[in-house]
């Protein structure tokens, strides 16, 4: 600074330009701005913005000095005689201009003969404009002041932070007694107005992942508007000089600590950008909490996250609580839905709880005041008895929310709701919550009370008193186990366990309310990413919950959960992709055989998601493993037998097959094109079959698994080869006896599920029985899909799964009488 007086002290001695001076000063500030990072290492928070400040009084202060010395030259008068005052409003009057921040410059004269200040004013504008400084300027005669503090709420702020920078003295203090005048004119008013528009900011930029530290809730608007209120009633220059009983010091050093260190997320926000932000959006997260000194790392900017959204939300609650307290008397703030506190003084938690309890059969806002008696309580150690049963009434009100919001609000529900401690203030970094995870969950609980959807309200009213209070603390400790390594849907459910056996709930309830926290993102995630009318679809989903109360109370759930989200994350296509997921589910419920085959499955496939062997395969094989239609392989086989049958499979191209001839024959073949079952079975006949399974795998592949009672010779073994081969050949028949089957012996099935028909066969053991049924089915063009032959005792029990094509129901009495015809 001292370098660039000299050079212009030198211009000015030469009668050099006005933007011969203002290249000096640009090139000065473009030097100064370009080591702003280092200085901000060594000095950040409210100190580094008030060393900016004083920085850039010093530019001004050299343009006054060099516009005075232009327009005087050797004739300048005394400094305190020229009728002219620079003063800093704004930020910049307060002494907490951020790095890119608009200079808000206001200067004010008066006209004295003999004087030409217009000109004067104008010779310092035009250097001020072409540094490239950016200004914000107001010029104004002293005389002017009040009245253009009426024109404008705006304006008359700006005047209250008022700072003189360089100047006439008694213009300044000219200027002072007129703030002074503008301090008392209507402070009601001016106190309606700011608190009207505090609220308007907060409904514009609310506390979400992306939160705007300036203007939104817990930015600095709300800790300027407790200064400025401040100021005009009891005209304090900052907000710790206000009274001590508005203003408690053990509060305002937890206040002061959250406001330093947005003051330093804020300028390290505009370092990073090289330009005015105050949004702390997510891309900008890494390298503003690199600047601020957190390592590397995806746990590091959680970190930083969290600590955000703790200092906003402490700075939101103080200054809700000051400014209250400062305007309860000036202006009415009272809302219709606000619950004040009771008359008593040094209430316990335990009383405070009560109160809120029995106020709950309405909608309710906390008053501040009851804020503040909350947060002032006298906190226990531990959560005795009588506290955990207030826990658990407030879960049985018709209004949980507000009591739980007010709970936040004072900063306790982490102590009130254990499992809630290391989730509150967390952020989620997936690009899809709006909310840190504390404010998803009760928004979610808000939108559990406050249900919009028809059909979803009717199933809710539909459920008993305990049966809702669960469904609210579900909903609200939904999301307890984010922020571990492990599923947080497992942990959830763990959390959820431990805390509901102290609330003292039944253990069925306990159970149902685990089971929703270890699904509660199934729903939602079936629905917008599988195809909801495709069977195994919709067993999956329904093996998982297997009856109706479950899938009611999970679709109320993701309903409050998608919710609670954001803004328009609900939307009416979301709304039809649940309730279509929802009908189909309860539909199936009636196939009872079919979901707990399908939770079978699905056990089954979290053995093989663990099988080194399987672990073992790459992706796209593990994929197409994972993706077998047929339920049967996953019945039947372990882990390591489906792997191994599936590695047989990969890479088959027409067909493949194996003959084992151990202690008994069994024939393995996976086929791609057709195979002539019928003529197989036909030319084997005279062997007994013990048992067969017939399996889709991926691929368009069939697995046929055929075992006989007796081991062959290598003779037979030579023929079988042929034979198999000869299999393949459409055009070949076998004479195949027919069997006896009585009628009553044949179950015939057509609405067994949405895709596939039945068909069950308890028959005595006959040689041929399954050839003859086989070709049958070969001359109908009838598609297997899977089949489950048995032999025991001399009886059959067969069951076949049949695809419908049309071809096998429409022929349901074709079938039969020639299934019977040899009766």
């Amino acid at each position: 600074m001292d370098k660039a007086k000299e050079q212009i002290e030198e211009l000015l001695y030469n009668n050099a330009t006005s933007f011969e001076i203002a290249k000096v000063i640009k090139k000065n500030l473009d030097s100064y701005f370009g080591t702003l990072e280092k200085r901000f290492q060594k000095s950040s928070g409210k100190d580094f913005l008030v060393q900016h400040t004083k920085h850039i009084d010093g530019i001004l202060q050299i343009i006054y000095q060099a516009s005075m010395r232009e327009a005087f030259d050797s004739y300048m008068p005394m400094k305190h005689s020229i009728p002219i005052a620079l003063i800093a409003l704004g930020s910049y009057g307060r002494e907490q201009l951020c790095v890119y921040s608009d200079i808000d410059l206001m200067i004010v004269y008066e006209e004295i003969e003999g004087y030409n200040i217009k000109f004067l004013i104008e010779k310092m504008l035009y250097i001020l404009w072409d540094t490239g400084i950016k200004l914000g300027h107001r010029v104004h005669t002293t005389k002017e002041l009040l009245e253009v503090s009426k024109t404008d709420i705006t304006i008359k702020t700006a005047l209250l932070e008022s700072r003189f920078i360089e100047g006439s003295k008694s213009i300044w203090t000219e200027t002072q007694n007129i703030l002074n005048a503008i301090r008392h004119d209507n402070p009601e008013e001016f106190i309606r107005l700011k608190i009207e528009e505090q609220k308007a900011k907060h409904l514009s930029f609310p506390l979400t992942m992306e939160p705007n530290i300036k203007d939104g809730v817990g930015g600095f608007r709300d800790a300027n508007l407790v200064y400025w209120i401040g100021k005009v009633l009891y005209n304090t220059d900052n907000i710790k000089q206000l009274p001590s009983y508005i203003v408690d010091e053990n509060e305002y050093r937890i206040f002061r600590i959250a406001l330093e260190f947005l003051f330093r997320v804020r300028a390290a926000l505009h370092l990073i950008s090289h330009k005015k932000e105050d949004r702390l959006r997510l891309e900008l997260i890494p390298r503003v909490a690199l600047l601020l000194g957190y390592k590397h790392g995806s746990k590091e900017q959680i970190k930083f996250a969290k600590k955000v959204t703790q200092s906003l939300r402490i700075i939101d609650l103080y200054c809700s609580l000051w400014i209250y307290e400062m305007s309860k008397t000036k202006v009415r703030l009272e809302d219709k839905s606000w619950l004040l506190p009771p008359d008593e003084t040094n209430m316990s938690l335990s009383a405070l709880l009560k109160f809120l309890i029995a106020n709950a059969a309405a909608d309710f806002t906390a008053n501040p005041l009851l804020i503040g008696a909350l947060v002032r309580c006298k906190q226990p150690s531990s959560l005795s008895k009588t506290i955990l049963e207030n826990i658990k009434k407030i879960f049985y009100t018709a209004n949980a929310y507000p009591i739980i919001r007010s709970l936040s609000q004072a900063r306790l529900l982490g102590f009130l709701l254990p499992p809630f401690k290391k989730v509150i203030d967390l952020p989620q970094f997936d690009g899809y919550h709006h909310y840190v995870v504390d404010i998803h969950s009760i928004n979610a609980l808000y939108h559990l009370e406050n249900i919009k959807d028809d059909n979803i309200k009717s199933l809710f009213d539909e459920l008993n008193n305990d049966e809702k209070a669960l469904l609210k603390l579900v909903a609200l400790l939904h999301d307890t186990g984010k922020g571990r390594q492990k599923d947080h849907s497992v942990i959830g459910a763990l959390l959820f366990k431990s805390f509901t056996q102290k609330l003292d709930f039944q253990e069925n309830m306990i159970k149902l309310g685990e089971l929703l926290i270890l699904h509660h993102t199934l729903m939602s995630n079936v629905a917008q990413r599988e195809d909801l009318h495709n069977e195994k679809t919709i067993l999956d989903f329904v093996s998982h919950l297997k009856n109706k109360k479950a899938i009611d109370m999970l679709y109320i759930l993701t309903y409050a959960d998608i919710n609670g989200v954001g803004n328009g994350v609900y939307s009416s296509f979301t709304s039809k992709l649940l309730k279509t997921l929802y009908d189909n589910a309860i539909e199936a419920l009636e196939h009872t055989e079919l979901i707990d085959e399908t939770a079978k499955r699905i056990k089954k496939i979290q053995a093989l998601q663990k099988n080194p062997e399987f672990l073992s395969l790459n992706k796209t094989e593990q994929k197409k493993i994972l993706s077998i239609p047929a339920n049967l392989p996953f019945l039947r086989y372990s882990s390591e037998s489906i792997v191994a049958l599936s590695k047989k499979a990969f890479g088959t191209e027409r067909y493949r097959y194996w003959i084992h001839n151990e202690e008994y024959l069994s024939l393995e073949i996976v086929r791609q094109i057709p195979i002539n079952l019928g003529y197989l079975l036909g030319r084997l006949s005279y062997l007994e079959i013990g048992n067969m399974e017939i399996s889709k795998l991926f691929d368009d592949l069939k697995y046929f698994k055929i075992d006989y009672t007796t081991k062959v010779t290598d003779e037979d073994i030579i023929l079988i080869n042929e034979i198999i081969m000869l299999s393949f050949d459409p055009s070949l028949q076998t004479v195949i006896k027919k069997p006896e089957i009585l009628s009553s012996e044949i179950d015939i099935n057509c609405e067994h599920s949405q895709h596939y028909a039945s068909m069950y066969l308890h028959t005595k053991n006959q040689k041929g029985l399954l050839a003859y049924i086989i070709d049958i089915f070969d001359n109908l063009n009838i598609d297997i899909a899977s089949a489950k032959i048995h032999t025991i005792k001399n009886r059959t029990r067969d069951m076949f799964l049949i695809e419908k094509n049309g071809n096998f129901c429409h022929n349901i009495k074709l079938i039969i009488q020639k299934l019977t015809e040899n009766v």
